[in-house]
């Protein structure tokens, strides 16, 4: 993962992403850097538009952040939780209507 990394700040610092950046990047970090993987690593990325790829996955998070921050309102955490409780009666009830009309 740690190379993946190299690559996003080399693009964020908006340099090159090349075999000698990621190397130097990866031993500055004191990785230990294996020559194949960064090959294979910045072939890959020769293709992708990082900014638009970095855009896209920093898109889902974000979007449930807002919920799992407001965590600290009791309100809000009530109501699912007595939603979930009455689901649960609805659901033992209609379980034993069923088994009554096997039996006639």
């Amino acid at each position: 993962m740690e190379y993946v990394y190299a690559a996003m700040l080399l693009h964020s610092a908006e340099k090159e992403i090349d075999d000698k950046a990621v190397t130097a990047v990866l031993t500055a970090a004191g990785v230990d850097v294996d020559g194949a993987r960064v090959k294979a690593l910045v072939s890959s990325l020769g293709s992708v538009d990082i900014g638009e790829a970095m855009a896209t996955a920093v898109a889902a998070p974000v979007a449930a952040a807002p919920a799992a921050a407001g965590g600290g309102s009791s309100a809000a955490e009530a109501a699912p939780a007595e939603a979930a409780v009455e689901e649960e009666e609805e659901d033992d009830g209609a379980g034993f209507e069923g088994l009554g009309s096997l039996f006639g």
